[in-house]
């Protein structure tokens, strides 16, 4: 299929003092099932529009292939699924088979297609793009985060899809679905860009090995460059020490004389090996100066958790059914959640779970009909994360206001998320979408709460930031209501697993 190579990229957002990319050469084969990584503002996104010359960047891009892109952007959503999937890909009905083709290997019941694209569930939305992708074997995909929104189920199945693929880069944070997927890493850290053979554990086992190794060496050099710094002092004040006793000396003496001799030779000798242990020590430090500078330096989160009574009753459900449209939802649902639980609330898409958030909070976009009883204990303080974030605007000032938490405690937050000084200084519907999450989730961990709602808090967060959550949950324990589909995540987080079954 042929290579892309990217010889001396530079490329610089207009408000960044610092190049996102600078002097990078790299080349990956276009057979390649290419897996992306890297933590959210690193430019993942950036230099996938970077291929598709969207953005005007210094050096150079050689390739002979074309570049489809996912998520796709979808001009009138109200259209049937049919037209929106024949428009986008520039077919007609001597041609639809070839998505029809793709759509049943990706378990869509083809019966969708005559509804409105809006809709559609999440799923099935993110399944009709990423068919369009691959009716045309000749281009070279560029899929952006495909597991936003999938549950469990549909997760499998977009992997099992793309582990019959070739010739694409992928997006994800997920780290089940990059190990089932991928046959290459290409990973941009803090100080440079490499490629690595294998799925991700195979590069996150390498990552681990060279750190433990440079830490090693680190280690080693520190004591080196301590023990040099002594040896070449005390050889340092022997000569001068001695330099001082030979000028002392009387040169009326024959003896004393010969002495001067001996010793301003004695001392020069020393002198220069002072000056080679110096030398050396020098080296050392620039050595040691070139280890670690991919470790991702991280610090442990914090949140504004008002612990509730022990046992106390925070939300129950019984025999909660959700309907739309006059139709079920859902089996019965009945359960409690107590105060120091964190209950994840699981199912597969279109079961109601974002509904049953809605809900229990009353929010104005609730329009669904529910019955049996669903109630949460009064004047408890909720801090509610909502799944959908694209809308915010606006300074990291404004924010905080509007929210009402602390500026310095939202950018003390974000610093440990990630982000950069001069970060802050960015508006928000600038920040890539990770950025953005991650602000919303800082917003979330800022205010003060007894009881946590969070609907798919890990979209779009790269790995570390969800180590960092899950070890701070671990670690806190709050109250906590959530849905998500990282099944890492679920096991590690999770002390109660309730889950809506389709009717």
């Amino acid at each position: 299929m042929g290579t892309i190579q990217f010889k001396q990229l530079t490329f610089n957002y207009p408000d960044q003092a610092t190049p996102l990319f600078k002097d990078v050469t790299l080349q990956f084969d276009a057979s390649w099932r290419l897996g992306l990584i890297g933590r959210n503002g690193r430019g993942k996104t950036t230099l996938l529009k970077l291929l598709q010359r969207q953005l005007e960047f210094d050096g150079q891009l050689k390739t002979n292939l074309d570049f489809h892109y996912f998520p796709q952007t979808v001009a009138d959503p109200s259209q049937l699924a049919r037209d929106v999937l024949m428009t986008l890909g520039q077919l007609d009905d001597s041609t639809f088979w070839q998505i029809e083709r793709e759509l049943n290997l990706l378990k869509v019941d083809l019966d969708c297609l005559w509804q409105p694209f809006n809709t559609l569930s999440p799923g099935e939305q993110t399944k009709a793009l990423l068919a369009l992708l691959f009716i045309d074997e000749h281009h070279f995909q560029l899929i952006d985060e495909p597991t936003n929104h999938l549950d469990q189920d549909g997760r499998d199945t977009v992997a099992h899809y793309l582990q019959q693929k070739t010739g694409f880069i992928v997006i994800s944070h997920d780290r089940h679905f990059l190990n089932q997927v991928i046959d290459h890493v290409l990973s941009i850290n803090r100080a440079d860009i490499t490629v690595q053979q294998g799925d991700y554990q195979t590069w996150q086992t390498t990552q681990e090995q060279q750190t433990q190794s440079e830490q090693h060496q680190n280690s080693l050099l520190k004591s080196e460059i301590k023990r040099l710094n002594q040896t070449a002092q005390q050889k340092s004040q022997w000569s001068q020490q001695a330099e001082r006793g030979k000028n002392a000396a009387s040169v009326k003496n024959e003896s004393a004389n010969l002495d001067k001799g001996f010793i301003g030779h004695r001392a020069a000798k020393v002198m220069k090996r002072a000056t080679t242990i110096t030398a050396r020590s020098e080296q050392a430090a620039s050595e040691k100066q070139s280890l670690l500078k991919n470790v991702e330096i991280t610090a442990p989160l914090t949140m504004n958790n008002q612990p509730l009574k022990s046992q106390q009753i925070v939300l129950t459900a019984t025999d909660l059914v959700l309907e739309q449209d006059g139709r079920a939802l859902n089996q019965p649902l009945s359960f409690e959640l107590k105060a120091g639980q964190q209950v994840a609330l699981t199912g597969a898409n279109g079961t109601g779970k974002s509904t049953f958030i809605k809900a229990l909070l009353a929010l104005p976009e609730m329009h669904h009909q529910t019955s049996g009883q669903l109630t949460i204990a009064p004047q408890i303080k909720v801090s509610y994360l909502p799944q959908d974030f694209t809308q915010l605007s606006g300074s990291l000032a404004d924010f905080a206001a509007a929210k009402k938490v602390s500026l310095e405690q939202l950018l003390s937050t974000l610093r440990k998320l990630g982000f950069e000084r001069e970060q802050f200084n960015h508006r928000l519907e600038t920040m890539s979408m990770g950025q953005k999450r991650k602000a919303a989730l800082a917003r979330s961990l800022c205010e003060e709460a007894q009881f946590y709602v969070w609907d798919e808090p890990l979209n779009y967060l790269d790995v570390i930031t969800r180590e960092q959550l899950q070890t701070l949950i671990i670690q806190t324990r709050p109250t906590l209501l959530f849905i998500e589909h990282d099944r890492d995540f679920i096991d590690g987080v999770a002390s109660q697993r309730y889950q809506l079954i389709p009717r």
